[in-house]
């Protein structure tokens, strides 16, 4: 059973097929965290808490004469302010008579056949493959209405378990939360590292490792998105723990806007880590009856380091979170305007870009900004979502249907979160911007944030979405936003209320994506936010895949995509061939590398194509065949990383669920003089098939490769690559 219960209904078991979550209600109510690791049976694990008299950690009413029992000291699933236990906490209330006490204690629990949703944001779904598992606890708390309910969900195949919470106003006053984190784990024992993704625009998601300390370490992001500089993923795992072995724990957080993850050793050396959204400027009011519901953690656990970790991570997000046509549809190979022409373009310019194109094997050309409005750079004309015929030369039907004519698909970038001053919707509705009255508004790249939280402005931005995709043939969209949150002001959330308005802004961009696949399901819609800063498993539910980063550098992308892969798929990351020198970087690399490099992510073309030689259009037309040879595995294959970053090359690895076909790419990132020889591992092979290696002809069992590795016959110059497969035979 995935969900197994004893002890008069007090003590849970969550099993995966190899691991289990164990928690136990005590004699006192209090809901205790007792196991997560290595799938055990159904022992109750209360008995490895070891209970003293700790100085200055005081003890409940319930514990009476007992000074060892103290909140300060247990492993707990919802731990909370205000009643002792002074690590980080969960849960922060405010009452009606201003005092700040949160005690929770156990009241009952239910178990459903599926998987729970959570109201208005994204999470893991049931499919008809596999369904899911709930277990809901409910937790009171002692002196006032305020009542909690614990979502568990399991999903027994791919050893992942989620958490998220619902607290509701069930007494008769108005009720403040001020801190909901949706999930705490607690380890009694054992050194732990902390992974975490960090960056900024253009050089997102870089893994920085770092000991569990008594010091905390924290990382958040206040920006009102996931953000380039951290996301909202981390593992924890064993000090010794690499790519294959040793016990790892995942933790990601399935929300777009503002978040933390922290980690912290407390006097004892019990860690404690917590994840959700980020207290600071965070309030909500819950009047009588209403409730709140925290976006979901997605957990797993591998104890085949992090390659395992990865793959239960692939899985669950390509098959239970993406959704919609192009969740498994193969994706068409694009060709982005933007570092063609910027702002500079018209109908012929583009259908030039289109029909040189179509001849290379190109399948969609995507306008990106500048079509709409007055826009001809980036100071204007945002929130004015008309077509700009006089630019276009034509309407955007008439430029769609050439492209169609040429056997391609059309794509089109829009920006709807966000409003330019010098734009007739602003000065028609300058409150609807995100800005806060009486003080001069900060801005990003010269523009405002639209207040996502008002039903009005979503209902404008879905109208004139509406407008234009069903005026023309529209195959794509790809979704920016490409500014941070700042002078967060409502002016419908007003007063002490405008602690809600970053959260609800998200609930807004979900509801209006949600809206917007209903009308139009056959859109492959591609997420972006300057690249990468909302590079999260919530916009997957929409998107099913997003534009990696700004920075097409193909070296910078090798360390880009590899920090992404922890936890996203290869399938949902953007990734294209642009020209050099590199628009981002300066550096020059050669055209086979780019393509290569790209080839690991839903690929396409950033370049004007009608400046290319002729030996780089045949080259083209190499990758693109590549693209369709090797699709199944760059993008249902389990995916390797078979080197780290500071190496002198790296390398990656593609199998396919058979395990018959798999695909190499090494790329060298320095180069020596009398280099030394390049020597590869290799991963994922059956041991006992037989294979035969493209790169020198050689057939070996797979145990053999995988023990023996492949050593070059060649070493390839600097940001030079090479692709080598493996074909059972």
């Amino acid at each position: 059973m995935a969900i197994e219960v004893g002890m008069n209904g007090r003590l849970f078991h969550l099993h995966t097929k190899d691991s289990t979550y164990q928690m136990y209600a005590d004699e006192h109510g209090v809901l205790l965290h007792t196991y997560y690791g290595k799938r055990i049976d159904g022992e109750n694990l209360a008995d490895l808490i070891f209970q003293a008299d700790v100085g200055f950690s005081g003890n409940p009413p319930e514990a009476g004469g007992n000074r060892g029992y103290s909140l300060d000291c247990l492993p707990q699933e919802l731990p909370s302010d205000g009643v002792g236990d002074y690590r980080e906490s969960c849960i922060g209330l405010v009452h009606e008579d201003g005092s700040m006490a949160a005690d929770f204690r156990f009241e009952g629990y239910r178990i459903l056949p599926s998987s729970y949703k959570v109201k208005g944001m994204p999470a893991l779904y049931d499919t008809e493959k596999e369904t899911g598992s709930t277990l809901v606890i409910t937790m009171r708390e002692k002196a006032s209405g305020a009542v909690v309910r614990l979502l568990y969900g399991v999903f027994e195949e791919e050893n992942v378990i989620t958490r998220a919470l619902t607290v509701e106003n069930q007494g008769e006053g108005d009720l403040w939360l001020t801190k909901c984190l949706s999930c705490c784990l607690d380890f009694q024992f054992g050194e732990y590292d902390m992974i975490t993704f960090a960056g900024r625009h253009a050089m997102e998601r870089s893994p920085e490792r770092t000991r569990i300390r008594r010091t905390k370490l924290e990382v958040s992001s206040r920006r009102g998105t996931s953000s380039h500089q951290y996301n909202p993923a981390a593992i924890l795992c064993a000090p010794e723990a690499t790519e294959d072995f040793g016990d790892c724990y995942g933790m990601c957080l399935v929300y777009s806007s503002n978040f933390c993850v922290s980690a912290q050793k407390d006097q004892r050396g019990q860690t404690r880590a917590v994840m959700g959204i980020l207290p600071e400027h965070f309030s909500f009011c819950l009047r009588k009856g209403e409730a709140f519901e925290a976006p979901q953690v997605i957990l797993s656990y591998s104890d085949h380091g992090f390659s395992g970790l990865s793959h239960q991570y692939h899985r669950i997000l390509r098959e239970h979170m993406c959704r919609g046509k192009y969740q498994f549809a193969k994706r068409p190979v694009l060709l982005n305007n933007w570092e063609a022409t910027y702002f500079n373009f018209d109908k012929e310019k583009l259908t030039a870009l289109a029909k040189q194109a179509a001849e290379l094997g190109i399948e969609m050309l995507v306008l990106d900004d500048g079509w709409f409005g007055k826009r001809d750079d980036d100071n204007s004309g945002l929130g004015d979502w008309f077509v700009n015929e006089k630019k276009l030369g034509g309407t955007l039907r008439e430029l769609g249907e050439e492209i169609h004519s040429l056997g391609m698909k059309f794509g089109l970038w829009f920006e709807p979160e966000m409003i330019s001053e010098d734009s007739d919707l602003y000065r028609e509705h300058p409150d609807w911007a995100l800005t806060i009255p009486g003080r001069e508004p900060n801005r990003g790249r010269n523009q405002l944030v639209l207040d996502m939280s008002r039903e009005d402005v979503r209902e404008y931005l879905l109208e004139r979405l509406t407008d234009i995709l069903k005026n023309a043939p529209i195959d794509y969209v790809k979704w920016d936003m490409n500014r941070s949150l700042s002078d967060i002001y409502s002016h419908v959330y007003t007063g002490n209320r405008n602690g809600e308005v970053a959260h609800r802004f998200i609930l807004g961009v979900y509801d209006l994506l949600e809206r917007f696949l209903e009308r139009f399901p056959d859109i492959l819609l591609e997420g972006c936010s300057g690249g990468g800063g909302r590079f999260d498993a919530a916009m997957l539910y929409y998107s099913p895949q997003i534009w990696c980063s700004d920075n097409t550098d193909a070296v910078n992308r090798l360390s880009i995509q590899y920090g992404t892969s922890f936890f996203y798929p290869v399938s949902s990351m953007g990734a294209h061939v642009s020209a050099v020198p590199n628009h981002q970087t300066g550096r020059a690399t050669p055209f086979e590398t780019r393509g290569h490099v790209a080839l690991s992510g839903s690929f396409g073309y950033e370049l004007d194509i009608n400046k290319m030689t002729e030996e780089e259009k045949h080259l083209v037309r190499e990758q693109i065949a590549d693209f369709h040879k090797y699709y199944t595995l760059t993008h249902e294959g389990t995916y390797y990383r078979l080197t780290g970053l500071k190496e002198r090359f790296c390398a990656w690895e593609f199998v396919d669920e058979k395990q018959d076909h798999a695909l190499l790419t090494l790329v060298m990132t320095s180069a020596e003089g009398n280099p030394l020889p390049v020597h590869t591992r290799v991963k994922g092979l059956a041991p006992d098939k037989a294979y035969r290696c493209s790169e020198n002809g050689h057939v070996h069992s797979g145990r053999t490769w995988m023990n023996g590795g492949l050593t070059l016959s060649k070493v390839p110059g600097e940001y030079e690559s090479v692709l080598i497969e493996w074909e059972a035979i």
